[in-house]
Protein backbone atom coordinates (compact mmCIF):
# COMPACT_ATOMS: atom_id res chain seq x y z
CA UNK A 1 0.00 0.00 0.00
CA UNK A 2 1.21 3.70 -1.12
CA UNK A 3 1.84 6.37 1.95
CA UNK A 4 -0.87 9.02 1.62
CA UNK A 5 -0.43 12.32 -0.22
CA UNK A 6 -1.04 15.19 1.58
CA UNK A 7 -4.12 16.78 1.24
CA UNK A 8 -5.33 20.17 -0.49
CA UNK A 9 -6.59 22.62 1.77
CA UNK A 10 -8.74 24.05 -0.20
CA UNK A 11 -10.73 20.46 -0.04
CA UNK A 12 -10.56 20.49 3.31
CA UNK A 13 -12.16 24.11 3.48
CA UNK A 14 -14.78 23.25 0.63
CA UNK A 15 -15.90 20.21 3.02
CA UNK A 16 -16.22 22.47 5.80
CA UNK A 17 -18.62 24.79 3.86
CA UNK A 18 -20.90 22.32 2.44
CA UNK A 19 -21.52 20.72 6.28
CA UNK A 20 -22.45 24.04 7.36
CA UNK A 21 -24.49 24.63 3.97
CA UNK A 22 -26.38 21.41 4.91
CA UNK A 23 -27.23 22.20 8.57
CA UNK A 24 -24.78 20.01 9.92
CA UNK A 25 -23.96 21.27 13.26
CA UNK A 26 -21.30 18.74 14.60
CA UNK A 27 -18.10 18.20 12.90
CA UNK A 28 -16.17 14.29 13.20
CA UNK A 29 -13.07 12.99 11.71
CA UNK A 30 -12.65 9.36 10.93
CA UNK A 31 -8.81 7.61 10.71
CA UNK A 32 -8.27 4.62 8.58
CA UNK A 33 -5.11 3.30 9.56
CA UNK A 34 -3.21 0.82 8.23
CA UNK A 35 -0.51 -1.73 9.03
CA UNK A 36 2.02 -3.29 6.65
CA UNK A 37 -0.17 -6.07 6.12
CA UNK A 38 -3.30 -4.13 5.09
CA UNK A 39 -5.16 -4.77 8.34
CA UNK A 40 -6.97 -1.69 9.61
CA UNK A 41 -7.49 -0.23 13.27
CA UNK A 42 -10.21 -0.70 15.34
CA UNK A 43 -11.51 0.40 17.83
CA UNK A 44 -14.47 -1.37 19.88
CA UNK A 45 -17.35 0.83 21.97
CA UNK A 46 -18.10 0.20 25.68
CA UNK A 47 -21.37 -1.89 26.31
CA UNK A 48 -22.79 0.71 28.22
CA UNK A 49 -21.94 3.68 26.00
CA UNK A 50 -23.97 5.49 22.67
CA UNK A 51 -23.81 2.79 20.04
CA UNK A 52 -22.35 0.70 22.52
CA UNK A 53 -20.98 -3.07 21.13
CA UNK A 54 -19.85 -1.34 17.90
CA UNK A 55 -16.49 -1.59 16.20
CA UNK A 56 -15.15 1.92 14.55
CA UNK A 57 -12.38 4.07 12.89
CA UNK A 58 -10.82 6.17 15.16
CA UNK A 59 -12.94 9.13 15.57
CA UNK A 60 -13.84 12.13 17.63
CA UNK A 61 -15.13 15.64 17.49
CA UNK A 62 -13.55 19.05 15.64
CA UNK A 63 -13.58 21.75 18.42
CA UNK A 64 -13.95 25.34 17.95
CA UNK A 65 -11.26 26.84 15.63
CA UNK A 66 -9.58 23.38 14.85
CA UNK A 67 -9.23 22.86 11.66
CA UNK A 68 -10.21 19.01 10.06
CA UNK A 69 -6.41 17.76 10.05
CA UNK A 70 -5.83 18.80 13.68
CA UNK A 71 -8.75 17.12 14.80
CA UNK A 72 -7.41 14.50 12.82
CA UNK A 73 -3.72 13.99 14.53
CA UNK A 74 -5.55 15.47 18.43
CA UNK A 75 -8.35 12.70 18.04
CA UNK A 76 -5.75 9.28 16.95
CA UNK A 77 -3.39 10.66 19.55
CA UNK A 78 -6.03 10.60 22.44
CA UNK A 79 -7.73 7.56 21.32
CA UNK A 80 -5.13 5.35 20.70
CA UNK A 81 -1.84 6.89 21.66
CA UNK A 82 -0.52 6.83 17.80
CA UNK A 83 0.78 9.31 16.31
CA UNK A 84 -0.43 10.87 12.99
CA UNK A 85 2.77 11.47 10.32
CA UNK A 86 0.71 11.82 7.45
CA UNK A 87 -2.97 12.52 6.42
CA UNK A 88 -3.98 11.43 2.94
CA UNK A 89 -6.60 10.66 0.65
CA UNK A 90 -10.12 11.72 1.71
CA UNK A 91 -12.47 8.66 1.79
CA UNK A 92 -15.73 10.18 1.94
CA UNK A 93 -18.33 11.50 4.79
CA UNK A 94 -21.16 9.91 6.68
CA UNK A 95 -24.28 11.59 8.63
CA UNK A 96 -25.63 10.32 11.58
CA UNK A 97 -27.66 11.92 14.43
CA UNK A 98 -24.81 12.20 17.74
CA UNK A 99 -26.04 10.68 21.06
CA UNK A 100 -26.38 14.38 22.16
CA UNK A 101 -29.13 14.87 19.09
CA UNK A 102 -26.57 16.82 16.83
CA UNK A 103 -27.11 16.51 13.02
CA UNK A 104 -23.59 15.00 12.50
CA UNK A 105 -20.91 14.68 9.68
CA UNK A 106 -18.32 12.27 9.89
CA UNK A 107 -14.78 13.01 7.46
CA UNK A 108 -13.09 10.07 6.99
CA UNK A 109 -8.84 10.17 5.94
CA UNK A 110 -6.40 7.46 5.75
CA UNK A 111 -3.32 8.28 7.65
CA UNK A 112 -0.11 6.93 8.81
CA UNK A 113 1.04 6.68 12.04
CA UNK A 114 3.98 6.03 14.63
CA UNK A 115 4.33 3.99 17.55
CA UNK A 116 3.59 0.25 18.37
CA UNK A 117 1.44 0.06 21.11
CA UNK A 118 -2.38 1.10 21.39
CA UNK A 119 -3.05 2.87 24.56
CA UNK A 120 -7.02 3.15 24.80
CA UNK A 121 -8.62 5.99 26.72
CA UNK A 122 -12.61 5.69 25.74
CA UNK A 123 -12.84 2.37 23.67
CA UNK A 124 -12.38 -1.25 25.35
CA UNK A 125 -10.99 -3.14 22.59
CA UNK A 126 -8.86 -3.15 19.75
CA UNK A 127 -8.00 -4.72 16.47
CA UNK A 128 -5.91 -4.94 13.73
CA UNK A 129 -8.80 -5.48 11.48
CA UNK A 130 -8.05 -8.36 8.53
CA UNK A 131 -10.69 -7.79 5.85
CA UNK A 132 -13.19 -10.32 6.73
CA UNK A 133 -13.17 -8.95 9.88
CA UNK A 134 -13.57 -5.31 8.43
CA UNK A 135 -17.26 -6.55 8.25
CA UNK A 136 -18.10 -6.26 11.99
CA UNK A 137 -18.20 -1.98 11.56
CA UNK A 138 -21.58 -0.18 10.13
CA UNK A 139 -22.18 -0.13 6.74
CA UNK A 140 -21.42 3.66 6.32
CA UNK A 141 -18.10 2.21 7.61
CA UNK A 142 -17.69 -0.15 5.46
CA UNK A 143 -18.09 2.15 2.50
CA UNK A 144 -14.98 4.23 3.84
CA UNK A 145 -13.01 1.03 3.94
CA UNK A 146 -14.31 0.05 0.09
CA UNK A 147 -13.16 3.56 -0.68
CA UNK A 148 -9.75 2.95 0.80
CA UNK A 149 -9.07 -0.46 -0.58
CA UNK A 150 -10.06 1.22 -4.31
CA UNK A 151 -7.69 4.53 -3.41
CA UNK A 152 -5.08 1.31 -2.36
CA UNK A 153 -4.88 -0.43 -5.39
Amino acid sequence: MSSPSPLDTALLDDLTRAAEHDGITKTVVGAVIPDADGKVLLLHRPADDYLGGLWELPSGGVDDGETLVEALRREVAEETGLTVTAVGGYLGHFDYLSGSGHTTRQFNFTTTVTGETVTLTEHDAHLWADRAQQNQVSNAVQAVLDTWRDQAL
